[in-house]
């Protein structure tokens, strides 16, 4: 599944960095702290605690000024988005406004460690309304302890954690006082194959022919895949780090579904400025796909996708091949419930949360999209086979999740919706404004959560004008009581 969060250390290949960059100034950008939580904030009787881990700087702080809360994800918290150069968008607010400024990690994530082990008995205690507990007493904790009870508390995130943002603000609106909610995919559900009618226009947008030519490709290799007899010239051909290799029905879809992750994920972060975060492929774009499908002298469409793998792999993620696992390879390291497993790092805690309350799975269950062969029985299965949550279950829980937001229908004030078209997750976003102090931001030709990176001159106008419009709106809303 194409990886959700700003964090998640597995949608891009991250060099180590320690950051506590100077700005001349002979001190740290920011301070590393931890704050005690409950294990379970809604049993009373269960008295259990563990540490969060969260950082802060005060550079801009002026006496009287606002909080800013920058909630993380699915992965661990990353020192970048905090670090003065280049500046982040929330910081240049924080800059213009006083701000302290605050970013909590997640439970079960990073450093963050609530339980000895990642198994499922004590995954239970990773939820959304847990990670929202754990904001509140934060929230209620850090402004007792350094005299800010008083102060406006303003709740950022991107992705997941802009979902969280929004819903502290609508489940603790006497803590938070505003939300900046981007790219915040509020809308639960099982069966997500609008991801990829998004990506099927994002190509087209580009090239009209391009998707056309991704499915020609995907079509060809669905067919070849089935032949036994193809499998060296497949392992050739996308440069595989071993043999491909097809035991069952599983096996085809997780292949089928890595090699299209190449395009799926390149299309939800095209031109983002995310090279500060130390992402590798951050010159793989849209038009870098759309130029190789277009190029015949590759040959058939087919191996121009190959070409595109190959391309990527070989050249912005820096890697020898492509890592390719057989589905139960995959399972198996999914089922280590090590923090210092292969997936421990946030894929097997992500991959729990979308079993239990959100779905979000990416299928090829739509005609309007250019690929094949991963749909929902092969994401339901995924539950099972890692957790034993059955169907039932997973649907039980998404409809839950739905209850307790409103899915769309949020009913609350003083958030801001920013959303990129080009960002597959939009679909499950608000991109029409609800009222004047739930309002929209829809930015035309933009990806997934653009807004909150550093401003670039190449940056588009609308996307310039959107950043500008979420500042004048928390100028607005901190006037306010």
């Amino acid at each position: 599944m194409a990886a959700l969060s700003l964090s998640n250390v597995d949608t891009y290949t991250k060099k180590k960095k320690l950051s506590h960059d100077h700005e001349g100034k002979g001190k740290p950008v920011f301070q590393e702290q931890w704050i005690t939580q409950k294990l379970d904030h809604f049993n009373g009787a269960d008295s259990r605690v563990w540490n969060q881990k969260f950082v802060l700087t005060e550079t801009y702080y002026r006496a009287g000024g606002p909080v800013f809360l920058m909630i993380g994800g699915e992965g661990p918290i990353n020192s970048g988005w905090i670090a003065m150069n280049p500046r982040s968008a929330w910081l240049t607010y924080a800059k213009k406004l006083g701000a302290l400024c605050l970013m909590v990690e997640h439970r079960f994530y990073g450093d963050s460690r609530p339980m000895a082990d990642l198994s499922t008995e004590n995954l239970r205690f990773l939820s959304s309304q847990q990670a929202l507990a754990d904001l509140a007493h934060f929230r209620t904790a850090i402004a007792k302890q350094r005299g800010l009870t008083n102060s406006k508390w303003v709740a950022f995130g991107g992705s997941y954690p802009g979902a969280l943002a929004a819903w502290s603000r609508l489940k603790y609106p006497h803590l938070i006082h505003a939300a900046v909610a981007s790219s915040a995919p509020l809308h639960a559900t099982v069966n997500f194959s609008e991801y990829l009618e998004v990506v099927w226009r994002a190509l087209a947008a580009e090239n009209p022919e391009c998707p056309l030519l991704v499915k020609k490709a995907f079509d060809t290799l669905q067919e070849r895949i089935k032949d036994p007899n193809n499998y060296d010239n497949i392992t050739k051909d996308f440069n595989l780090c071993s043999k491909l290799q097809i035991q069952s029905e599983k096996d085809r879809a997780y292949i089928l579904d890595a090699l299209a992750e190449n395009i799926m994920n390149t299309v939800q972060y095209n031109n983002d400025n995310i090279e500060f975060e130390s992402a590798l492929d951050t010159n793989c774009t849209i038009k870098t796909v759309c130029g190789v499908m277009s190029d015949a002298s590759l040959g058939d469409p087919y191996y121009r996708f190959a070409a595109f793998v190959r391309l990527r792999t070989r050249t912005y993620l820096l890697k020898p091949c492509f890592k390719d696992l057989t589905y139960n390879a995959n399972l198996q390291d999914l089922r280590n419930t090590s923090y210092s497993g292969p997936h421990g790092g946030g894929g097997r805690q992500w991959t729990y949360q979308t079993c239990t309350e959100f779905g979000y799975f990416q299928t090829t269950d739509s005609p309007n999209q250019p690929f094949g062969g991963f749909g929902l029985q092969y994401h339901v299965e995924q539950c099972q086979d890692n957790f034993n949550i059955s169907a039932k279950t997973l649907y039980a829980g998404i409809d839950q999740t739905n209850e307790n937001y409103g899915s769309y229908n949020i009913r609350a004030t003083r958030i801001v919706f920013p959303n990129g078209s080009i960002d597959p997750w939009h679909a499950l976003g608000i991109t029409s404004s609800i009222s004047d102090d739930l309002p929209a931001i829809f930015i035309k030709g933009t990806a997934h959560c653009a807004n909150m990176y550093p401003a670039r001159a190449e940056d588009l106008p609308q996307l310039t004008l959107a950043r500008e419009h979420i500042f004048q709106l928390l100028q607005k809303w901190l006037k306010e009581k």
